[in-house]
């Protein structure tokens, strides 16, 4: 087995421990045995818990950008219905990503100081997409001029995060995701010239 194929075969089994028992309930020994690896092999590719933790939350996020920026390249869609598509998709992956949940937690509790620079990032990601789509919208004449950018951009983080623990953690998903075409229609009215 190939140095890299070790890596993914760790990444696998950690990803289905974490998503499980969360991270402070996932040891590496079990890691290593459920993976068939020696308990070396795993800090050979990992430095430690958080790190392994870090690289798992890391390829979550890096689906969701995947499958999103899908959306905001599409040629096909007005801006309106990117920022609908994008808003339902969101959810939807945020919706089976257990370990991204799993950090969610720990802001109530302790939180995963690891993660930040994680999550940042995919706060910077989200608003230059978002702009993306603004700025379509604003060209093609579907929206109206933004007098502050980031402020919008800010606000509308704001909003689809503050919705993740209800959604996620107080298992609202279900009973709210029907609606999400009808929130992101909220947000695409207030846009509208």
């Amino acid at each position: 087995m190939s140095i890299d194929d070790t890596k993914d075969s760790i990444l696998s089994v950690a990803d289905k421990l974490f998503s499980r028992f969360g991270f402070h309930k996932t040891s590496m020994d079990e890691i290593a045995k459920i993976a068939r690896k020696a308990k070396g092999s795993l800090y050979y590719h990992f430095a430690s818990k958080e790190d392994l933790f870090k690289e798992v939350v890391a390829i979550e996020m890096t689906k969701l950008k995947s499958q999103l920026s899908t959306i905001v390249s599409n040629p096909d869609l007005k801006a309106s219905d990117k920022i609908k598509k994008y808003l339902i998709t969101r959810m939807e992956i945020l919706n089976s990503a257990a370990n991204y949940h799993e950090t969610l937690k720990a802001d109530f509790f302790e939180h995963f100081h690891f993660i930040d620079d994680l999550r940042t990032e995919l706060d910077v990601w989200e608003k230059e997409n978002l702009k993306k789509i603004i700025n379509q919208g604003v060209e093609t004449g579907e929206f109206r001029p933004i007098a502050d950018m980031d402020v919008l951009l800010d606000v509308f983080i704001m909003v689809i995060k503050g919705l993740e623990i209800p959604f996620f953690l107080q298992n609202k998903y279900a009973k709210y995701s029907p609606h999400f075409e009808g929130l992101s229609g909220i947000l695409t009215k207030g846009l509208s010239s």
